[in-house]
């Protein structure tokens, strides 16, 4: 097994500036715009944007949610290992609102598919966008792109990508891991 790093801990900060930089520019206040990180991963990329929205651009407070979409998910009966659902913290309405799915890897498609679904029930937002930090462009399942990406990733089948971040593996870094 071999590993690769595609993205530094200096890098992965840029591209947060950048990324939070351009959801400034298509939604100034906030204020009809609520953040939401999938879970399990996404959340500690839509952590970082919201504190960085807030602390460094004074945007004033950004609603943020956490979306679990274990059951939501195509494949979850398909596997051998009982799943371990995480939770879903969304205590506002969406309705009319335009909602920002967080993730790191957009890779097959289907988890921002069962995304899709499991907001219904928080009410029907008037839009919905798509961020990322990495996209695996040759690797989707179905026609979903993002509207924000980080950095765009080349990696065929058996290769993984795997974004580190300090809060749960003690640095921030991307890597591609090849078996």
């Amino acid at each position: 097994m071999t590993q690769k790093v595609l993205l530094t801990s200096k890098e992965v900060n840029i591209i947060l500036h950048r990324l939070a930089c351009q959801l400034i520019e298509n939604h100034l206040d906030f204020s009809n715009t609520i953040l939401v990180g999938i879970q399990p991963r996404g959340t500690y990329l839509a952590e970082r944007l919201k504190a960085l929205l807030e602390k460094e651009y004074q945007t004033p407070e950004i609603k943020l949610g956490y979306l679990d979409i274990t059951f939501f998910r195509d494949d979850f009966r398909r596997t051998e290992k009982p799943l371990e659902a995480n939770k879903t913290n969304i205590n506002f309405i969406v309705e009319n609102k335009k909602v920002i799915f967080i993730d790191d890897v957009l890779f097959s498609g289907r988890s921002i598919r069962a995304a899709l679904t499991a907001i219904q029930s928080f009410g029907r937002p008037s839009e919905i966008e798509l961020l990322v930090l990495i996209d695996r462009r040759f690797s989707r399942h179905l026609p979903i792109q993002p509207d924000y990406r980080g950095r765009q990733v080349d990696a065929i089948n058996d290769e993984r990508v795997k974004v580190n971040w300090e809060e749960n593996e003690g640095e921030d870094s991307v890597c591609l891991i090849t078996n």
